[in-house]
């Protein structure tokens, strides 16, 4: 476990570098963690996967694989790997303040 100082907060990292605590999380902080994780800007495809996610995990205690994202979030395989470059599902939840999915390496 970690700290990050981050929206003018220090908050605390779980082993894998996501949020502890994801009350903690707000938009402003999405887009400093996806700034400092190489995406500068959160398009609308972005936050229609982020919200999805926090969706999901909201209803059901884990974050969806990359697998349901593709088919249920409205946003292709294809595109997916666009928005969040080199393992989709587990950058997208880190910046929507969620665990890493159980199924991501």
């Amino acid at each position: 476990m970690g700290t990050l100082s981050i929206a003018g907060k220090t908050i605390e990292l779980d082993a894998d570098g996501h949020l502890a605590n994801r009350t903690d999380w707000t938009e402003d902080m999405a887009r400093e963690i996806a700034a400092q994780d190489g995406i500068p800007e959160l398009t609308p495809q972005h936050w229609a996967v982020i919200n999805f996610m926090r969706t999901v995990f909201a209803k059901e205690g884990d974050a969806p694989s990359i697998r349901r994202l593709t088919k249920e979030s409205g946003v292709d395989t294809k595109t997916l790997y666009q928005l969040f470059p080199k393992g989709p599902a587990k950058r997208a939840a880190k910046i929507a303040g969620l665990p890493k999915p159980k199924g991501c390496i």
